[in-house]
């Protein structure tokens, strides 16, 4: 196994420079660490070199390095001591069912957008579209809260007024959340081919976007208006769930 003791080696100085989003968009590579996150990664062929301060690793790959801590701590966003990191490749990807869909409209707060792609995944659903305006998915936190499930379903950034379009073609109906003139969940028959639209925590889905839907959804509740986008996304999902 490689062994890297400094942390002004030029591999580790590259992929420091993992934790900016320009440069990961540059790079087309991201960190995440752990040893559950990485096994993740490596069920879906997303690993390229995986490094540990251990003398051994509960991973069967060939391109392990071997660090000291003080680099494992250059690298790691972890106020805790990490074992394990990987440097992983980003993928470009492409949504091939629509039975199920899930549109996202500038939602920004990293732990909203990790809950709503693992929940995601937890109800089968085929991908995410996401806007321009969303948080980027390889931020560390998004990562973190998806526990793996980043790797698991085709995640596009796209203009969602295209995209809606497109899916208006194949035959895909949209539902998008709102307060005003909408359904009450319960009332709402799903269709065979989906796609849910959640938007941003403080504005909600903009107009546009859901003068483009076909239909417009509110969660029945009482004492609030709303709720966080990510348990009203789990609530929608687990509605439309297979």
């Amino acid at each position: 196994m490689e062994w890297i003791a400094s942390r002004k080696n030029p591999r580790i100085v590259n992929w420091s420079k993992l934790h900016e989003k320009k440069e990961r968009n540059v790079q087309k590579r991201f960190l995440i660490e752990g040893e559950h996150l990485i096994q993740e990664a490596l069920k879906y062929g997303r690993v390229e070199t995986i490094l540990t301060t251990e003398e051994t690793a509960p991973f069967s790959f060939a391109d392990m390095i071997r660090v000291h801590p003080s680099v494992m701590k250059k690298l790691s966003r972890n106020v805790s001591p990490v074992r394990y990191m990987a440097v992983c490749r980003m993928k470009e990807e492409t949504v091939q069912k629509t039975d199920r869909l899930l549109l996202l409209d500038d939602i920004q707060d990293p732990g909203n957008i990790g809950t709503l792609i693992r929940t995601a995944v937890s109800f089968s659903f085929a991908g995410i579209y996401l806007s321009a305006g969303c948080c980027d998915i390889y931020n560390e936190k998004v990562i973190r809260s998806t526990q793996g499930a980043l790797f698991a379903i085709p995640l596009v950034y796209g203009d969602l007024h295209d995209v809606i379009d497109d899916l208006h073609r194949q035959g895909v109906c949209v539902y998008a959340g709102a307060l005003d003139a909408a359904l009450p969940l319960a009332s709402v028959h799903p269709t065979e081919k989906a796609a849910i639209l959640l938007g941003n925590e403080g504005q909600g889905v903009h107009s546009a976007l859901q003068s483009c839907s076909d239909v417009c959804v509110r969660i029945e509740m009482h004492g609030f208006e709303s709720l966080n986008v990510a348990v009203a996304g789990g609530i929608m999902m687990y509605r439309f769930r297979a």
